[in-house]
């Protein structure tokens, strides 16, 4: 009951499919392996099946981790006591006395878990950085001496600790050099801001010659630029899509993707993590069943994925996506926030990195933070739909115009890229990418750590599972002036804390190693080589025939 066409949507309505000159023509997939393809007019092999590590914990970990919650609440419960009763001080937000009889602006238990945990360990996060974030960068020391509830610098500055946590895959976001002496010519001559919107009088020849080559990097007809990667997921999927839609968004979809879904007002259904056989399943009543209540044709079903995963460090399984995309006649939005720039032979993403036709996404989204240096993003694909967008996207008519300095940033990054400043450096930088990202996950599996993700993914979650380990982990690190990132309830799961590592091609194999034997040091002395080295690819991922999910 779905609409039949596998083309863009415009404006409401369907357009197939045409083949332009220069597109890229790939080989079928079968068993998630690619056999050939041919990539710039050479055929390119990628045979390797797509591996995703997703090892379970063992059972006294998950125990001892929920005692720990378990616990922390215990005691969370007894200090809200102590601070209600006025033995301890209370350094939360509260309402005033005059206002004890209006509805409370805060709920004591919505905060308990900020309070009393998170509170303990915050400085852990939000970390002031004074310097470019490449490699290599300096940290501002800190210290609190109310148990985190407020901070003050000691004036000394930690230098050079290993970046272990920005997503610099290519190692582009770097001080000043001669290199970017087009970045110093564009702001002499332009400025820093618009002062305009795309509607009115800030689109800028800047923005054009943007777009044209975001068009030619990524193989589609046209593209439109924004200056908030956020807002380019959440401003213009409800132009997209609209009441009597029906969106099927994987279940590990990014915060900006969940809240575009909200926005547009469509049906939301959610199917589990990179699980085809869930995904048919809803697409399948959604084609037989229609509409609830009316039972009508769906005007348009829409799959949302991400291309790398930025908490698991897992690759979207593409092909068969498009497989199921095609059988069911469905549109595919597709987010590359994390996989622009870092996977593929040429840095294209996961559509090159599985050697398929640009033409079988339908809409392609991407951020120029991580792999170009900058900051914006960028919608692409078929002419009408880009066109579409320029008229009814929020962002367009009502966000200020990106910088035109940080346009050329990512002009400069993406023709470096593409070899168009006439190196090969910039497929030399790409290549080392995958080339430490190889590494990094092999040493890690080898010392006995759980790590999630696909093999090639430059995301690499460590699991630590237990709070207080969390906060050890980070600050032991920090000691000797390694950088990392830690993720907690609520961006995980509760009981699934974690390290996230990106690797850069800017770093060096002595970085790496050193991290690495701290890290072995680390999980000594933290216990948290957790792993029985058990490759299985969580297999209630891939494997399920029948499940039931919430509405």
């Amino acid at each position: 009951m779905a609409n039949s066409g596998g083309g863009a949507v415009c404006n409401g309505n369907l357009y197939s499919h045409k083949k332009w000159d220069g597109s890229q023509n790939g080989n079928c997939t079968k068993n998630g392996i690619v056999k050939k393809v041919q990539q710039n007019g050479k055929p390119h092999f990628y045979e390797k099946p797509i591996v995703e590590s997703f090892e379970e914990a063992p059972l006294h970990v998950m125990v001892f981790t929920y005692m720990g919650y378990g616990i922390g609440t215990l005691f969370g419960y007894l200090r809200d006591f102590l601070r209600n009763s006025g033995i301890e001080k209370c350094n939360a937000a509260v309402e005033r006395e005059e206002q004890k009889d209006f509805v409370p602006l805060y709920q004591n238990f919505e905060n308990f878990y900020t309070r009393n945990i998170y509170m303990r360990i915050r400085d852990n996060w939000n970390r002031p950085i004074c310097s470019a974030p490449g490699p290599l960068f300096d940290v501002m020391e800190r210290v609190s001496d109310d148990y985190n509830w407020t901070f003050r610098f000691t004036g000394r500055i930690i230098k050079d600790v290993i970046n272990m946590g920005s997503y610099n895959f290519l190692g582009l976001a770097v001080r000043y050099d001669e290199s970017m002496r087009t970045v110093k010519d564009v702001l002499e001559e332009y400025g820093v801001g618009v002062a305009s919107t795309r509607h009115e009088m800030g689109t800028l020849n800047k923005h054009k010659e943007l777009e044209d080559l975001v068009a030619q990097f990524l193989n589609v007809e046209a593209a439109m630029v924004f200056g908030m990667g956020f807002a380019t997921n959440s401003m213009n999927i409800p132009a997209l899509v609209g009441k009597g839609c029906l969106i099927l968004s994987d279940e590990l979809n990014h915060a900006s993707l969940v809240l575009g879904a909200r926005l547009s007002g469509a049906t939301i259904r959610i199917f589990k993590h990179n699980n085809m056989q869930s995904l048919e399943k809803l697409l399948r009543d959604a084609v037989i069943y229609g509409q609830p209540r009316t039972r009508r044709a769906w005007k348009k079903i829409l799959i949302m994925v991400e291309g790398v995963y930025s908490m698991e460090g897992s690759i979207v399984n593409l092909p068969q996506i498009v497989a199921l995309k095609k059988k069911y006649k469905a549109y595919l939005y597709i987010d590359e926030a994390h996989s622009i720039g870092s996977v593929g032979p040429t840095g294209r993403g996961v559509v090159e990195f599985f050697g398929m036709d640009p033409q079988d996404v339908d809409v392609f989204m991407g951020t120029f933070t991580k792999s170009f240096g900058a900051s914006g993003g960028y919608i692409a694909g078929r002419k009408d739909l880009v066109d579409y967008l320029r008229v009814h996207s929020h962002s367009a008519v009502y966000a200020t115009s990106m910088s035109p300095p940080i346009a050329e940033q990512i002009i400069r990054s993406m023709k470096f890229i593409m070899g168009l400043d006439g190196t090969t450096q910039g497929l030399k930088r790409v290549r080392q990418l995958a080339k430490n990202t190889r590494y990094f996950r092999k040493r890690l599996n080898e010392m006995g750590f759980i790590i999630y993700g696909n093999e090639e993914s430059p995301v690499v979650p460590l699991l630590l599972y237990m709070p207080g380990k969390v906060a050890a982990f980070a600050r032991h690190l920090l000691n000797r002036k390694i950088g990392v990132v830690v993720v907690g309830f609520p961006a995980t799961p509760l009981a699934e804390a974690r390290a996230r590592f990106c690797v850069s091609a800017a770093h060096t194999r002595e970085m790496l190693d050193t991290v690495l034997e701290a890290l072995d040091e680390m999980g000594d002395l933290l216990h948290l080589k957790y792993s029985r080295n058990k490759k299985s690819a969580r297999p209630e991922l891939y494997d399920e025939t029948s499940f039931e999910l919430d509405d």
